[in-house]
């Protein structure tokens, strides 16, 4: 009997011993992977994550996604079909954690309290679920100094509503921010950097569309590293395919301003439009691959944290 005891004892420390010497084996890259925080902006599957969210959620869990950045257009209470408090529950059950939102109202003169309200309705929604940060992903305005000085002057407003639901409003560019204003040389998404409430908003760069609009993304994030609080990591279409965008000199510099916050951002390419026309589920699994393939992309990546 004892010689039985002492066997099982042995057999339990060989067993742990095997265990720390696997881990001592595995590459130091392979245990950075498990603890990367990659999120992703579902819209990158919306279709999927209307039609079925609890499997879309699984399904992005699966691929090693940890955040996500949600879609709330119009005002509706729910969150892709769910109670903001049951779609949190599902993310968290899934690993996932909830930083965002885009959504946008546009300002209308004379009716600032009815527009403020529909904010804080959004706004309820969003604390709801989790997130600390309120993205507008576009806003309608003539490329004028006075048009976007009263964009400025909007969004600070608007911020300072989201500060009491301990929120921070940011804003996300396209292509047309680098574009500069009416009869000056003064870059509009400059200009709203410059003209905006530091306290109160934000901005979400999307890379690639900076980098459409001829601008250099690394260039503004030394210019303003306190400002760019969050990252759209975004390419032709597969994170890190097209070789175009310096992903590596990007989230180098993002980490030196002290910030850590991004999204994957993957939108549909003609060949996924021409096959959503007659099978959107084959689609969505094509948008699914994509997803996939850009999470293995910056799982690998050794300057992704």
């Amino acid at each position: 009997m004892k010689n039985l005891l002492n066997l099982r004892r042995s057999l339990k420390a060989l067993s742990a011993c095997a265990v720390i010497a696997i881990a001592f084996m595995m590459p130091q890259n392979a245990l950075a992977q498990a603890d990367k925080k990659i999120g992703i902006q579902l819209y990158s599957v919306m279709g999927a994550m209307q039609k079925d969210p609890v499997a879309s959620i699984e399904r992005l869990s699966g691929m090693g996604y940890r955040a996500c950045e949600l879609v709330q257009w119009g005002g509706d209470p729910k969150v892709f079909g769910m109670a903001a408090p049951d779609f949190k529950a599902l993310c968290d059950k899934n690993g996932i954690e909830i930083i965002s939102t885009h959504s946008s109202i546009q300002e209308e003169p004379g009716k600032e309290e009815e527009i403020m309200k529909r904010w804080r309705k959004l706004f309820e929604i969003q604390k709801a679920c989790g997130g600390k940060y309120f993205v507008i992903p576009s806003y309608k305005v003539d490329y004028t100094v006075a048009d976007v000085q009263r964009m400025c002057d909007y969004f600070n407003r608007v911020g300072k509503v989201a500060a009491e639901y301990g929120l921070k409003l940011g804003y996300h560019n396209h292509s047309g921010e680098y574009k500069t204003l009416e009869g000056t040389n003064t870059v509009m998404w400059e200009y709203l950097v410059e003209h905006t409430d530091p306290q109160y908003v934000f901005f979400e760069l999307d890379v690639y569309w900076c980098t459409k609009g001829g601008k250099d993304p690394v260039a503004y994030l030394k210019k303003y590293p306190n400002r760019i609080e969050m990252l759209h990591i975004k390419d032709e279409f597969v994170i890190g395919e097209s070789g175009d965008i310096d992903f590596k000199a990007i989230f180098n510099q993002f980490y030196k301003n002290g910030m850590e916050d991004y999204v994957v951002e993957i939108e549909m390419i003609p060949e996924v439009r021409e096959k959503a026309k007659t099978n959107s589920d084959a689609a969505m699994d094509m948008m699914f691959d994509a997803a996939r393939k850009s999470a293995e992309y910056l799982k690998k990546a050794d300057f992704v944290k």
